[in-house]
């Protein structure tokens, strides 16, 4: 997994409420298994017409916002089932970052497996940053997961909270196997150990 230490980039607004992961990625692209390739069909119902063209008003297909990489988004983001590819489409879209007044658990769990930082702030301060990221592609955000803050284009800093824990994890890309393999020699040591014990097993 990807480490994510400090991130400066184009923030796109999105002020919608609720949004769901089958609105992030529709129920007909969950076929895979790989986590690459998802990122063409993000918010796929809201990027294309029927037809597979571009609608122009949506946010992520205007010019300023094409490789954006935080996303400043409404409350209760990702919410709806619990599926893992919501965060992938977003990670191979480029989104390193969602800021919202709240997540769905399951979704907010899955972003921090995948190196996504989800950000929690209050509505006011998420507010500013809606407003920080309309001003389009010259106005880049820096969120710094160190330091625990989000400074926005005029150098205001907003402090956000994160799990000690999970902070560690992507700071230094660690997904649950990483985790796992942090432990290889003791693993290598036990197996060992019960094969000369129990040869037979």
């Amino acid at each position: 997994m990807q480490k994510f230490t400090t991130l400066t980039g184009i923030a796109a607004p999105m002020p919608l409420v609720n949004i769901d992961t089958d609105m992030i990625i529709p129920k007909q692209f969950l076929k895979t298994i790989q986590r690459s390739g998802l990122g063409k069909n993000l918010f796929d119902e809201m990027r294309y017409t029927e037809g597979g063209e571009e609608i122009p008003d949506f946010v992520l297909n205007q010019p300023a916002y094409r490789t954006a990489e935080i996303l400043v988004a409404g409350d209760n983001f990702g919410c709806g089932s619990s599926r893992e590819h919501a965060p992938w489409a977003l990670l191979d879209f480029g989104i390193r970052c969602v800021i919202s007044t709240s997540f769905a658990d399951i979704f907010y769990n899955n972003c921090f497996k995948n190196g996504i930082l989800p950000i929690t702030l209050p509505p006011e301060t998420v507010a500013l940053l809606m407003a920080d990221a309309r001003k389009g592609a010259n106005a880049r955000m820096t969120v710094d997961l160190a330091a625990q803050t989000v400074t926005a284009s005029d150098g205001q800093s907003f402090a956000f909270e994160v799990d000690p824990f999970r902070k560690h994890c992507l700071l230094n890309g660690l997904d649950d196997i990483g985790l796992t393999l942090e432990k290889a020699a003791s693993i290598d040591a036990f197996e060992r150990k019960t094969a000369a014990i129990r040869p037979w097993a």
